[in-house]
């Protein structure tokens, strides 16, 4: 019976892949992946031989169809990304969605993903929380920070070590330099880091300290 399995793989450290997910990787047709290179470091790892194609961003739009037709005679296909939950922050949506209207079975393996940890470990509430993903980095960001700057729940982003320092900035503009905040970065790999504090606080570390690795940022939301 066709199926389309989203599996999470691990954010850093391999132990953190399930068993269920090696067996489904095992036994699928084939597997979609955002960076085969990548991903082969892992499917070696495991030894696991399925054929793996590339299936990313900038190629999405045009081979779901193709993958629609292939699941519609019978096959069994596993999407990966380069780490975690595929769709969070990565490619997944589209196919996920055809495959609903088409009528194909979905099923998510539950697995990692970078920011509930990054969140569980920051210290801020974590009752209600919004995910905002990346911020836009030109058209739409002031707007995207204005609307943010009202938001009561714990607001969680990703962003590049590069782009960390001027996010900080821009924070402090528009939620105040006291609202605190909780970096984590490199989770679950050898230098895994976690540094809390007001967004001044932070943003002082990480000036004399300039980030290196994938970054979760996890901000209060604003007071009542």
């Amino acid at each position: 019976m066709s199926k389309l399995f989203l599996v999470p793989t691990p954010i850093g450290n391999l132990k953190d892949i399930t068993f269920r997910a090696i067996e489904v990787l095992k036994e699928v047709d084939f597997i979609l992946a955002e960076d085969t290179r990548t991903s082969g470091k892992l499917l070696k790892h495991f030894q696991i031989t399925t054929p793996a194609y590339s299936h990313h961003m900038h190629n999405e739009h045009k081979t779901v169809e193709g993958i629609i037709q292939k699941l519609k005679t019978g096959q069994q296909v596993a999407l990966i990304s380069d780490a975690g939950t595929p769709a969070i922050s990565d490619p997944g949506f589209l196919l996920t969605r055809e495959a609903i209207a088409n009528g194909i079975e979905v099923e998510c393996l539950p697995g990692a993903t970078a920011f509930v940890p990054a969140l569980v470990n920051s210290g801020l509430p974590n009752d209600k929380f919004i995910f905002e993903g990346f911020l836009p980095v030109k058209k739409g960001r002031q707007t995207r920070f204005l609307a943010l700057a009202e938001e009561t729940r714990t607001m969680i982003f990703y962003e590049s070590p590069h782009k960390l320092l001027k996010t900080l900035k821009d924070m402090q503009a528009y939620f105040g330099e006291d609202r605190q905040v909780s970096v984590s970065r490199e989770l679950t790999k050898m230098y895994e880091e976690t540094v809390r504090g007001t967004l001044l606080e932070v943003f002082n570390h990480f000036d004399k300290k300039p980030p290196k690795g994938e970054i979760v940022m996890v901000v209060g939301g604003k007071g009542k």
